[in-house]
């Protein structure tokens, strides 16, 4: 029996959300590939050639730098939650309450902003 054509899904631009999640952290490869146990030339792969990743890689990517695949899975559809959202997300955790604070006034001033400009 012959196998069915089946266009390969092209990673390239999973591979560049990586690596500005990962240069946004100030991390290198080596210290990403090293902690992930891979080579530091499959990461480069991933990020500049769109290398498709085993699940196992692109599960830890996904989780280590919160992208949300969504966008590449269905990029007509409206992401439950962008992957800039679930990185704020994670930076929210990481504030203190007086920190938090002044990010909701912000927050509040900017949706202020936006909506008079309606």
């Amino acid at each position: 029996m012959a196998k069915r054509p089946v266009p390969l899904y092209d990673f390239a631009a999973f591979g560049q959300a990586i690596k500005a999640a990962r240069t946004a952290r100030k991390e290198s490869r080596k210290d990403v590939s090293d902690a992930m146990n891979i080579s530091p030339r499959y990461l480069t792969n991933i990020e500049n050639k769109g290398q498709q990743p085993s699940l196992q890689i692109f599960y830890e990517l996904v989780t280590r730098y919160n992208i949300s695949v969504d966008q590449f899975f269905f990029p007509n559809r409206d992401a439950e939650k962008s992957t800039q959202r679930r990185q704020l997300d994670t930076l929210l955790d990481s504030i203190s309450d007086k920190g938090l604070r002044i990010v909701t006034a912000t927050a509040k001033e900017v949706a202020e902003i936006e909506n008079s400009d309606k």
